[in-house]
């Protein structure tokens, strides 16, 4: 379904024994210092889509200017499209010179001796238009060890560059000892109590993965953060791109901080990275990715909502985003939605699954369809990463659900299809919150595509008379006029979206829908 056009449009932890054992592996923002493939054209896919151009881009942020679409991703990874298909890596001035334009901030604050090098630390980049100050913004996170790190404003008057640095914008790591480097004491008010930064229940963070976002009343927001203590926002000033130091905040337990600002999600150690915010409908999103980035790490997209930009955001089953306690593994718990998995299924490319789905953004395009952007692994090739587009459907209560297939130029039909085209026979996957993928790092490894972890078909049959059959039973649904389904299997109702799409494995388009019931997203796919 499309929405109308009116919408409005990581560094190492200093954390000790067993959580560093499982955390640091993989929780390093979302990124990896470098993939053996290539920007322009990483990998092979099936024979339907061998002409792909794809692109590698880890935690791409998309912005569109002029009819150009363009991703914006860690260690300075940029691609362009015109069609959100087939991606071109383009340079600028940042990715030969970054050391000279970024030079100082990395020395007087990043940089210390297990960190010396700032190639592999510049991660996951927001670029937004700022219309008071008429330019380009890019927000950057430049990274240091012991949470030492830091997010930085620069500007350019052309989306592709050349980049010119402004200055720091938040900062993280701080200490009584250091502080004097950062603007702490200009919020904080010199010699203020810092003991609660260093809590990793709380605030003790890594100044990373910026998403900014103007709301409904004009106010700039930055969200931030990353695992541990959690992810925050705070205002800008559209004035300077900087941070709004007109606007305080309280210091209460869960909910706000004086140097943080309003907190979204996280803490308490839980996993929980690349805030993204979105407006559609009537309603703010909050996407984050669970997990280790890594091939078996059980990275994944998790999705809250809201009435405001500040939240409190919940998932369907009203669980909030903001931890309140250490959930453990929560990238296997209930809280929040999970929008994909790794599935195995007719449709797929099962010799290459996708796997480690995260770190997203969104984009509404100038006709109301919403864009989810990615970065994922495949079953089959290790730590090789690329990007993936994927239609964003709303449900008739308001939520979002992801499309079955990749996003190859055929997009849902928002008038709805033939009643004749519904009925049939489909395999139908559940995305459990639960799973991760474990199998081979390498498809030369494997001794069959039967992964562990991956979530695998039972089939059903939606018939004519309305009724469900085969290894789920209950009925069904179609909303005249649009591509809307109400399908209620066993006690479980699900309201998602019919979309004719090609297949990932051979092109061949098919009937499929994608569902919420439960907090649980179902997708099927017509045999």
């Amino acid at each position: 379904m499309t929405f109308t056009t009116t919408l409005i449009a990581r560094a190492r932890r200093a954390a000790a024994g067993i959580l560093t054992a499982i955390l640091l592996v993989g929780t390093i923002a979302g990124c990896s210092t470098a993939s053996s493939t290539t920007g322009e054209a990483a990998g092979e896919s099936s024979s339907e889509t061998e002409s792909i151009k794809r692109g590698e881009s880890h935690d791409p942020s998309i912005v569109k200017a002029d009819g150009t679409y363009y991703i914006f991703g860690s260690h300075r990874a940029w691609l362009k499209s015109d069609d959100m298909v087939n991606w071109t890596a383009f340079e600028n001035n940042l990715s030969t010179d970054y050391e000279s334009i970024l030079g100082d901030i990395w020395t007087e604050w990043a940089k210390q001796s297990t960190n010396p090098d700032i190639t592999g630390n510049m991660w996951a980049p927001d670029v937004v238009w700022n219309e008071t100050m008429g330019k380009w913004c890019m927000y950057m996170s430049v990274n240091g060890d012991n949470y030492r790190s830091v997010i930085v404003l620069l500007t350019a008057d052309d989306i592709e560059g050349d980049w010119t640095y402004v200055g720091p914008v938040v900062y993280s790591g701080f200490e009584k000892v250091n502080a004097a480097k950062t603007d702490v004491w200009q919020v904080l008010g010199e010699g203020a109590d810092l003991t609660r930064y260093a809590s990793q229940t709380d605030t003790g963070i890594n100044a990373i993965d910026p998403c900014v976002k103007t709301d409904e009343n004009g106010d700039m927001w930055m969200t931030f953060g990353s695992w541990f203590g959690g992810m925050w926002m705070f205002k800008l000033d559209p004035a300077t791109g900087l941070r709004d130091y007109t606007t305080t905040y309280e210091t209460v337990e869960n909910q706000s901080d004086a140097y943080y600002g309003v907190k979204l999600a996280g803490g308490f150690g839980n996993s929980g990275e690349g805030s993204y915010l979105i407006k559609i409908g009537d309603y703010w999103y909050l996407f984050a990715s669970y997990g280790n980035l890594q091939q078996t790490g059980g990275y994944q997209i998790r999705i809250f909502r809201s009435d405001k930009i500040t939240g409190p955001y919940v998932d369907e089953s009203g669980n909030t985003a903001v931890s309140t306690r250490a959930v453990g593994n929560n990238w296997q718990s209930e809280i929040g939605i999970r929008l994909m998995s790794s599935i195995q299924w007719s449709g797929n490319d099962n010799a290459n699954i996708e796997v480690a789905q995260g770190h997203n953004s969104v984009l509404v395009d100038d006709d109301g369809t919403a864009w989810l952007v990615y970065h994922t692994r495949f079953s089959g090739r290790g730590e090789e990463h690329e990007v993936r587009v994927r239609q964003l459907m709303s449900t008739s209560d308001g939520w979002l659900v992801a499309a079955p297939y990749e996003y190859t130029g055929t997009k849902a039909d928002e008038a709805g299809y033939d009643a004749a085209d519904l009925a049939g026979d489909y395999e139908l996957v559940t995305n459990e919150q639960n799973t991760s993928f474990k199998g081979p790092k390498k498809v030369t490894d494997k001794d069959s595509t039967d992964y562990r972890g991956v979530n695998k078909p039972i089939n059903i049959t939606l018939n004519a008379d309305g009724t469900v059959s085969g290894d789920q039973t209950g009925t069904w649904e179609a909303t005249d006029g649009s591509n809307q389904v109400t399908l209620t299997l066993g006690d479980v109702v699900y309201t998602g979206d019919f979309a004719k799409l090609p297949r990932d494995v051979d092109g061949k388009e098919v009937m499929t829908f994608t569902a919420l019931g439960d907090n649980i997203t179902i997708w099927a796919s017509q045999l």
